[in-house]
């Protein structure tokens, strides 16, 4: 017997010995390689984040210029129960701010400092005072931009010429970058001194909303269809293939198709987000009926078949239990496809967004451009007061994107069941 079992025990060959080391090698590769890849990821979203800070910290900030205004003397009013602030803003250039603003300029200045005081500084200090009428009985100490061509030869990379009154003007701490909050409360403009970035910030949003306003629910009621009604046959089976192909065609050709349907019937609407959210909304549904599908199908049977069992109807099987436990992965799918949306320029193109806009938009069919639109316009300019700000708008968008996407995990975890 105990011979037998010394025949049947496995014997450990040099051979096998190193097939066996062998083995282990190659596990220990891969783990390394593994490790690799991610610390190679880390690295490199650390670099692009450091990169982009350092490089946008400084569009975040304006050149300006110290200028004391003694309004007690200029003899300005604010209208009696004004409409707007643009109101405000004209009757005071009427009564004479720009000359009041030029004034003390070169006053604090000099003629040749006042000559670099921005040319919309007046209108700045008119919108100030809009907002805080108490101004026009103080005298005030106003920081206003300067002209560009000041702000590059202090950055020291403008005219030489230029560069001993700047540093002059800053010995005498009348000159400095100070942070622009306005930066996040303008739209575009063609001084990079008095851009911002508020007017892409609203059309992102609103164009969003349109895309989420469409995709999400379409995109849900077809993965709920197609998974749970939808008979089986070459029909369904040639809609499935045609939207996994969508989900991989080029983002222009959904441009052309906005721009082929949508402004063909709403010619009126070129560039408004309605018309960019729902050419991003084609975009975008693929995306949420194949997550969508598949959540559906991680759904385990037994959870259909108790509903059933209690007297459940196939729709409360569907709206009562499905589609709950599916929520998260769907919600996965959803943040995806908003995300890739965010970022996509190449159909908005093609729908006029690409436009220059001065002014905010007012709702969903008001003239608009999105985040990643102004940040291509701003590229393309030479200023180096462009190349600042262009980089402080794609920190904005990063933050937009981790705000949209922080939201969208938290709900999806707030809905989040377990079986």
């Amino acid at each position: 017997m105990s011979d037998q079992a010394e025949t049947m025990r496995p014997t450990r060959t040099p051979a096998f010995e190193a097939r066996l080391k062998k083995r282990y090698a190659s596990e220990r590769r891969f783990k390394v390689l593994g490790l690799g890849a991610i610390l190679f990821s880390v690295a490199v979203l650390v670099f692009l984040l450091i990169n982009m800070t350092v490089s946008g910290l400084g569009g975040f900030q304006r050149t300006e210029l110290a200028v004391p205004v003694d309004f007690t003397q200029a003899g300005l009013t604010v209208p009696a129960n004004p409409v707007d602030e643009r109101e405000v803003v004209q009757a005071l250039q009427r009564q004479g701010l720009p000359e009041v603003i030029s004034f003390s300029a070169e006053q604090a200045l000099g003629e040749e400092g006042a000559a670099h005081v921005n040319n919309e500084a007046w209108r700045l200090v008119g919108q100030q005072i809009a907002t805080d009428p108490s101004m026009l009985s103080q005298r005030v100490e106003l920081w206003l931009p300067t002209s560009e061509n000041l702000a590059s030869a202090y950055a020291g990379d403008g005219n030489a010429e230029l560069q001993p009154l700047a540093q002059q003007l800053a010995d005498q701490g009348l000159l400095e970058d100070r942070f622009d909050f306005g930066f996040l409360q303008r739209a575009d403009a063609t001084d990079p001194q008095l851009v911002g970035i508020w007017g892409a910030l609203k059309g992102s949003i609103l164009t969003m909303i349109v895309t989420l306003a469409l995709a999400f629910p379409i995109g849900v009621l077809a993965a709920l269809y197609l998974e749970e009604y939808a008979p089986k046959n070459r029909w369904t089976d040639l809609i499935e293939v045609s939207i996994n192909n969508l989900a991989a065609v080029p983002s222009i050709i959904f441009g052309l198709l906005g721009l082929a349907v949508f402004l063909a019937i709403f010619p009126g609407y070129r560039s408004a987000p309605l018309i960019g959210g729902m050419t991003l909304a084609l975009m975008t549904m693929p995306v949420i009926v194949i997550a969508g599908r598949n959540a559906i199908k991680a759904v385990p049977p037994s959870i259909r078949d108790g509903a059933l069992a209690i007297g459940a109807s196939p729709i409360q099987v569907v709206f009562h239990h499905v589609l709950p436990l599916a929520l998260p992965g769907i919600l996965t799918g959803t943040i995806i496809g908003m995300a890739r949306a965010l970022g996509e320029t190449a159909p908005l193109l093609l729908i006029g967004m690409r436009a220059f806009v001065a002014t905010p938009p007012e709702d969903f069919t008001s003239n608009a451009t999105v985040l990643p639109m102004q940040i291509f316009l701003w590229s393309d300019e030479i200023d180096r007061g462009f190349v600042e700000r262009t980089s402080a708008a794609i920190i904005v968008l990063l933050v937009f994107l981790l705000l949209m996407n922080g939201l969208a995990i938290y709900l999806r975890n707030r809905f989040e069941k377990r079986w």
